[in-house]
C-alpha cells in the first residue's frame, strides 16, 4: 500500500499544503471548518506527519502511563508521587490518566497506547475482573498494582503488586476480638465486588470464624450502588445506617480509613463515644488516622514500599529481565484511641 503524503491529503481536500501544515500544527490563522475537514481525512487515511511520526517514536521508547481508578482516594496520593519520581528519574515519561469508574481501563489503555505509543503501563485501584483474553490485547509491559484479582485469571499474564487483603483484615478483626468484641460490624464495598472488599469481607469472616462467633449478615454493610464506596461520605451513610437499623454492635471495622473517618463522625452525630460505646478501625494506614480525633486504629500499608516495587518490576518486565511477576506486602496494625477493649 503506498504510503499517503502531505500533498496527498492537501489534494484531497483541496487546500494547500501549507493550510494541511497549519491544521496539523493547530495554527489559529485557519477556520475552524476547514481544520476539522483537513483533521477527518488525515484520521481516516492514519496520516503521520513527519515531525508528528520522529515525536512518536520518541514517546514510544520514552512514556509510561499510571491508569487510576478512584483517583479521589487519599490513599493513591503518596504512591502516585512516587510513580512519577521513580519514571522520571529513569529519565522516561511520566502521564497521569484517570479512569472513571463506568470505563474500561483495557479500552482506554488500548486507545493510550496506539495515541501515545507507550511504552508500559500501571493499572493502580479499582476492581479488575477481565478475561485473560482481554489482557493478551495489551501489546506493552503492565503491572496491577493495589487490585485484587480474581483467581480464574492465570498468573501467567500479569505482573501485580498488592497487600495481603485477606490477612491484614484478619489481623485487625482478630484484634477487636481479642479485645473482647462479638459483635462487629463491617463496612465494606458493593456487593458485587470481586476484588478487594471481597477479600477483607472474608478476613473478617475467617477472625470471627476462628474466635466461634456467628457470622450476622445483617453486620455486614454494603455499599448502595449510588455512592462511591471507599469515600467519607459513604462510611457516614453505612454507619448512620447501621445505627438506625437498631442492630446490637460494640465494634466497626470499615475497609478503608476514609470510610472509618465517617463512621467516627456518625457515631459522635448520635450523641454515642469513640470507643467508650463503639470501637472503629479502619485499614490503609492514611496519615489523617493519626491527626483525626479520636485517632483511628488501623491497618497500615507500605505504600511507598509497594509503589517502588510496582516500578522496578515494570522496568524489568521494560528490560525483559523477568517474566511476570507477583510481590504481596504485609501491614502493621496500628493501635490508636479510637478502639479499646470492651469491659465485661
Amino acid at each position: 500500500m503506498k504510503t499517503i503524503t502531505i500533498k496527498d491529503i492537501a489534494q484531497k481536500c483541496g487546500v494547500g499544503v501549507s493550510t494541511v501544515s497549519r491544521a496539523i500544527n493547530n495554527h489559529p490563522d485557519i477556520s475552524e471548518e476547514t481544520k476539522t475537514m483537513i483533521m477527518e481525512v488525515i484520521k481516516e487515511h492514519n496520516f503521520i506527519p513527519n515531525n508528528s511520526a520522529r515525536n512518536l517514536k520518541r514517546l514510544d521508547t520514552r512514556t509510561i502511563a499510571v491508569l487510576i481508578k478512584d483517583i479521589d482516594n487519599p490513599f493513591f496520593q503518596k504512591m502516585i508521587k512516587v510513580f512519577e519520581e521513580e519514571i522520571q528519574n529513569r529519565k522516561y515519561i511520566f502521564i497521569l490518566q484517570r479512569i472513571d469508574s463506568n470505563q474500561d481501563e483495557i479500552e482506554v489503555a488500548l486507545e493510550l497506547i496506539k495515541e501515545k505509543r507507550l511504552k508500559a503501563i500501571v493499572f493502580l485501584g479499582g476492581n479488575f475482573s477481565h478475561q485473560e483474553g482481554k489482557l493478551q490485547e495489551l501489546t506493552v509491559p503492565f503491572v496491577l498494582s493495589t487490585i485484587a484479582m480474581t483467581d480464574n485469571i492465570d498468573k501467567h499474564f500479569y505482573s501485580s503488586v498488592s497487600i495481603d487483603d485477606v490477612n491484614e483484615s484478619y489481623k485487625v478483626v482478630d484484634y477487636l476480638c481479642n479485645s473482647g468484641h462479638n459483635k462487629i460490624a463491617i463496612l465494606a464495598g458493593y456487593s458485587w465486588d470481586e476484588s478487594i472488599s471481597k477479600l477483607r469481607i472474608e478476613g473478617y469472616c475467617k477472625a470471627l470464624n476462628k474466635h466461634e462467633i456467628s457470622i450476622n449478615n445483617n453486620l455486614i454493610r454494603y455499599t448502595s450502588k449510588n455512592r462511591d464506596s471507599h469515600t467519607m461520605e459513604n462510611g457516614y451513610q453505612l454507619a448512620k445506617e447501621l445505627l438506625e437499623s437498631k442492630e446490637e454492635f460494640t465494634a466497626i471495622y470499615a475497609i478503608s480509613d476514609s470510610m472509618a473517618i465517617g463512621a467516627c463522625k456518625a457515631i459522635l452525630d448520635c450523641g454515642k463515644s469513640i470507643p467508650e460505646d463503639y470501637s472503629i478501625v479502619g485499614f490503609d494506614g492514611l496519615d489523617i488516622t493519626n491527626y483525626y480525633n479520636p485517632s483511628i486504629t488501623t491497618i497500615r500499608q507500605p505504600v511507598e514500599d509497594m509503589a517502588k516495587e510496582t516500578t522496578n518490576i515494570l522496568f524489568d518486565l521494560i528490560n525483559k529481565k523477568i517474566t511476570n511477576q507477583h510481590k504481596i506486602f504485609g501491614g502493621e496494625l496500628i493501635i490508636r484511641q479510637s478502639s479499646g477493649r470492651l469491659e465485661d
